[in-house]
């Protein structure tokens, strides 16, 4: 709003930057512009102010599908007076020059024409296309209608209201109707995650699976490899003893060859000891043949003592030197 000072018989007027001021002294223009700050007189002049500014209008109204559904609309409209001068003459724009403030309400005016305007081209549109349509295609159908109603609109053309932009947030069917067209996706998604629920765990069955197949297997093959082992081993255990008893049995015949060796060694030393000792034996007694009985016997005797263990003492006597002596004599006689 403007900002008016009072005084005496005179006011001042200091306009902003972003609003269209114009003055009027008995049907004429006496100045107008934007950012404007003059003197002027109460009881003469017609003061008029419109905003230059971009404006947003929030709308949300309800429209009726061609299956009589009921639809919400939630819409947002940018706007701009680009005519002032001819939307001051279409609207009443006026100031009190007391207190600087609007007589009525010009921005509900126009607020009120767009949002009819809005309204009747999103009816329309809405009318021409069923819920489910209109729901699928989303909010451009509905955007595009309310642009280009507003921007071709011959009324809001000659009040000099220009469309700076459209926007449509939503649209959203009843609350019931919404959750009935919700319905088979969520029961398609739910089913998809159940799909994969079990495929997940058809997946995790088919992996355990293998997995246990994979242990089994390997479980075989440790079996198979440790009976393979065990048999080896006891060919081996058993190759080994046999080693051992061909080994044994080796030694065993080197033993006995060695011992009969010794023992045909030891038998002919033995027998050719026995023959040389049976020859001189026999030499002996060739020797001693033609030798006399009397010396013979002191050769025995001589034998005898040299067999004889240590005598520390002998005592002969007459009884056993006397048949020795006598038979020495008679020995001498022979002679």
């Amino acid at each position: 709003m403007a900002d008016i000072s009072r005084y005496p018989f005179v006011r001042h007027l200091r306009g902003n930057p972003i609003a269209y001021v114009s003055q009027l002294r008995d049907g004429a223009v006496v100045r107008e512009g934007v950012g404007l700050a003059f003197w002027f007189r109460p009881l003469k002049a017609v003061l008029s102010e419109v905003p230059v500014d971009d404006r947003e209008l929030p709308l949300l109204f309800h429209a009726r599908t061609a299956d009589f559904q009921d639809l919400a609309v939630q819409a947002a409209i940018t706007y701009r007076i680009v005519d002032p001068a001819t939307a001051a003459r279409r609207i009443d724009f006026s100031l009190d020059p007391e207190s600087g403030q609007w007589h009525g309400s010009p921005l509900d005016q126009v607020a009120g024409l767009l949002a009819d305007t809005a309204q009747q081209h999103g009816l329309a549109t809405l009318a021409s296309l069923d819920l489910t349509t209109a729901l699928a295609r989303g909010v451009a159908p509905v955007r595009d209608a309310l642009a280009d109603g507003l921007t071709s609109d011959e009324r809001l053309t000659e009040t000099g209201v220009g469309i700076v932009g459209v926007r449509v947030m939503a649209l959203r069917p009843e609350p019931d109707v919404e959750k009935a067209l919700q319905t088979p996706t969520r029961e398609r998604v739910q089913q998809d995650a159940d799909r994969a629920t079990y495929e997940r765990r058809a997946l995790a069955v088919e992996r355990e699976r293998a997995i246990g197949e994979n242990e089994l297997q390997t479980q075989i093959e440790l079996a198979t490899r440790e009976e393979a082992l065990v048999t080896q081993r006891g060919l081996n255990d058993r190759r080994k003893a046999e080693e051992m008893a061909a080994a044994s049995q080796i030694a065993a015949q080197a033993e006995a060859t060695r011992s009969r060796t010794l023992a045909e060694a030891s038998a002919d030393a033995t027998r050719a000891t026995g023959m040389a000792e049976a020859e001189a034996q026999r030499a002996k007694l060739e020797a001693y043949a033609g030798t006399p009985e009397g010396v013979l016997l002191a050769l025995a005797v001589q034998e005898l003592a040299a067999n004889l263990p240590r005598i520390e003492n002998l005592v002969l006597t007459p009884d056993l030197i006397a048949p020795v002596l006598t038979r020495l004599g008679l020995g001498k006689d022979a002679a």
